[in-house]
């Protein structure tokens, strides 16, 4: 298989549990709540960075395309997700802001948001294509690779384990820290370019939300604006919906009415609060409401800060507001306990435990001698 950017990555398909199968069967990685990105280094030792869907994303992460041109062998490509760590967790948010930011701010951003690349598959070494290998194949290349990379770098080798028992914790306890599920792989499967032949396990929760706003306009709706009450009784946005549809539109549209001075919230969100369809380079604005409506909604339970992805809304109704308090510090407790870093450059074989691990230190990207930042004719 000949291997040009554009590179169209293996993708996942939604499964509602664990698949059954023999011990060692399937392989479990943590979902990064991140942005899917492929690193190709050519024969000249240029570095291309792009999205899944083919996106040049070399200038946004000048951090990582220094790291791959440091450590990364060329004619090599990499398969992985670029995260953003932070107070405790991964950070879509500081993404998004990266992503908005443009050329010029981008190698200040890669000083002050400083950005991971968790890599968890290799498609190229050295100009073999590895594809055709089985997936615990290429991992023991990959996990060779790492052992010359320092681990408190940019680059690290994503989790993953063989034991279903293993990843059952990780599905329980690490949505705090912002990981949606697991990425659940067969031991022996083949890297097919474009294909879903993975899963993806996401968990998800219920909640009930306070209606605090609207993005659209009142006869038609596009998105809430959700919040929940902190343990001092006031009112936070935390979230929003999804875009809704039209039917969803019509039923929420006679429940809201705009708000009389006072309303707890600013009169517009932060530029890059909200990722698509609210977001962009400006403030974003909305329509406030009386607080008064109640949201029951299903969401991920990977837990964003300021932006967390809720789904279209169910069951609304204009009945009495819950007792919401006293859930922060709930929160709190339970993201103290949460790890601090998800990557480790253990081999699959041992065990491993996400709280033992540090978050690595972030130095300023030194400025290259040479640009390795040319996209490849041919890695």
């Amino acid at each position: 298989m000949r291997l040009r950017s554009p590179i169209e990555p293996m993708l996942a398909k939604a499964v509602a549990d664990f698949p059954p199968g023999r011990p060692g069967a399937w392989r479990y990685e943590p979902k990064f709540d991140g942005f899917r990105g492929l690193a190709l280094v050519d024969s000249d030792r240029g570095v291309h960075l792009q999205s899944r869907r083919g996106a040049r994303l070399t200038d946004t992460f000048p951090e990582i395309v220094w790291a791959v041109f440091e450590h990364i062998p060329a004619r090599t490509v990499l398969d992985g997700e670029i995260v953003r760590w932070a107070a405790g967790q991964l950070d879509f948010s500081a993404l998004h802001r990266r992503n908005i930011a443009g050329r010029r701010r981008a190698p200040s951003l890669a000083t002050s948001e400083p950005c991971h690349y968790a890599v968890f598959d290799v498609l190229k070494l050295r100009g073999r294509d590895v594809t055709g290998l089985p997936l615990h194949e290429r991992r023991a290349l990959l996990e060779g690779l790492f052992t010359t990379i320092p681990s408190a770098g940019v680059l690290a080798l994503g989790l993953q384990t063989t034991d279903e028992a293993e990843a059952r914790t990780w599905y329980e306890t690490l949505a705090l820290a912002g990981v949606e599920g697991l990425v659940i792989k067969p031991t022996r499967s083949t890297y097919e370019v474009g294909a879903r032949g993975w899963l993806k396990l996401k968990r998800r929760t219920s909640m009930d939300a306070v209606v605090g706003g609207f993005v659209g306009s009142p006869l038609r709706p596009s998105g809430l604006i959700l919040g929940r009450y902190d343990d001092a009784g006031r009112l936070r946005v935390v979230g929003r919906t999804t875009q809704l549809a039209a039917q969803a539109a019509a039923e929420v549209a006679p429940l809201l009415t705009p708000a009389r001075a006072g309303h707890p919230w600013p009169e517009t969100l932060p530029p890059g609060w909200a990722s698509s369809p609210y977001g962009g380079r400006g403030p974003i604005t909305y329509t406030q409401v009386p607080p008064n409506l109640v949201d029951e909604t299903g969401r991920s339970a990977a837990i964003r800060p300021r932006n967390p992805l809720v789904s279209a809304p169910h069951g609304i109704s204009n009945r009495a507001m819950p007792e919401l308090r006293g859930t922060a510090a709930l929160a709190h407790r339970l993201r103290r306990a949460a790890p601090h870093l998800l990557l480790r450059r253990l081999p699959v074989g041992l065990r491993q435990d996400p709280r033992q691990a540090l978050a690595p230190a972030h130095p300023a990207p030194p400025t290259p001698r040479r640009h390795p930042q040319a996209a490849p004719s041919s890695p």
